[in-house]
């Protein structure tokens, strides 16, 4: 028994304006940030860099996770998308974890950075990141989650450099430039593993949401003539669209009519849960299930 559920909203257009923004943006950053002598800016510029660059395999997983499924992908192409926010995840650390080993020794040696062009870059930054965001606001895949959260990220950090620069015009404080970095990054680095970490949870089949998982089993247990459901699985191909198998036990042999008549109640009480794929498998009450373990 199987149930198909299309919902198609191509996040193609609204990655592909990040990518250009961002990757435009992050050179003018390196250069910005070299002109400034601003480890903020610079830690900013990789950030930046690495978010075009992930945005860039996001971009590229996006279109192809909606080709058409064949039979080797049985499912399609879906889970690309969460092995792409894997990957960004990894890429991030990564560029975060250097830009940490750069900014803790100026801790002990801050030079001044030119403030008036931190502000400067820092309003450029703040437009930038801020439309990137908002072209992915409302995305649904993991992907756009993943890359709407760090773009918002950013722009909260130019908010930082802002206020930090304002201060270093009236007050000589080099440390509050390393400081801002290392805050920013420690910040960054915590949030984006923590996205990873459910993206890779996902990638691994981990069922999407508990609580989901045991509504879903309530309903269906209730259902009259049902006894009992084993083999009950919930995962997602793409963080947003689900899938679902499950054996249901009947209480007692059914007529074509009345196998009928169940089909329909269970398509009825899933279809609240808007699934895109459900498996499910009626059993007569003292059949053998065919798959040994429960």
């Amino acid at each position: 028994m199987h149930d198909h559920h299309h919902h198609h909203t191509p996040p193609q257009d609204r990655i592909a304006t990040a990518f250009f923004l961002n990757l435009g943006f992050s050179i003018i950053e390196f250069v910005g940030g070299l002109l400034t002598n601003s480890t903020a800016i610079m830690a900013d510029a990789v950030h930046d860099l690495g978010d075009a660059l992930s945005i860039g395999l996001a971009w590229l997983a996006s279109k192809l996770s909606d080709k058409p499924a064949d039979h080797h992908f049985t499912y399609g192409f879906k889970r690309l998308s969460l092995l792409s926010a894997v990957l960004n995840g990894v890429v991030l650390s990564g560029g975060t974890i250097w830009v940490l080993s750069e900014a803790i020794p100026r801790l002990w040696a801050p030079e001044m950075p030119h403030a008036t062009g931190m502000f400067a870059l820092s309003l450029l930054g703040i437009g930038v990141n801020g439309y990137a965001a908002w072209k992915l606001h409302g995305g649904k895949t993991q992907n756009e989650k993943i890359l709407n959260w760090h773009l918002l990220e950013d722009m909260f950090g130019w908010v930082a450099v802002m206020i930090v620069s304002l201060v270093m015009m009236v007050v000589d404080w080099p440390i509050l430039d390393p400081i801002l970095a290392i805050g920013f990054s420690l910040f960054i680095l915590v949030n984006v593993l923590r996205h990873t970490y459910t993206s890779l949870g996902l990638f691994l089949q981990r069922t999407p949401d508990p609580e989901l998982l045991e509504q879903i089993r309530h309903t269906l247990v209730n259902i009259d003539a049902v006894t009992g459901a084993h083999h009950l699985h919930l995962w997602s191909l793409d963080g947003e669209k689900h899938v679902l198998t499950v054996h249901l036990v009947s209480e007692y042999p059914l007529s074509a009519q009345q196998y009928q008549q169940l089909k329909d109640q269970v398509s009825e009480k899933l279809a609240t849960f808007e699934l895109a794929h459900t498996t499910i498998e009626i059993e007569l009450p003292e059949e053998a299930c065919r798959d040994i373990s429960h």
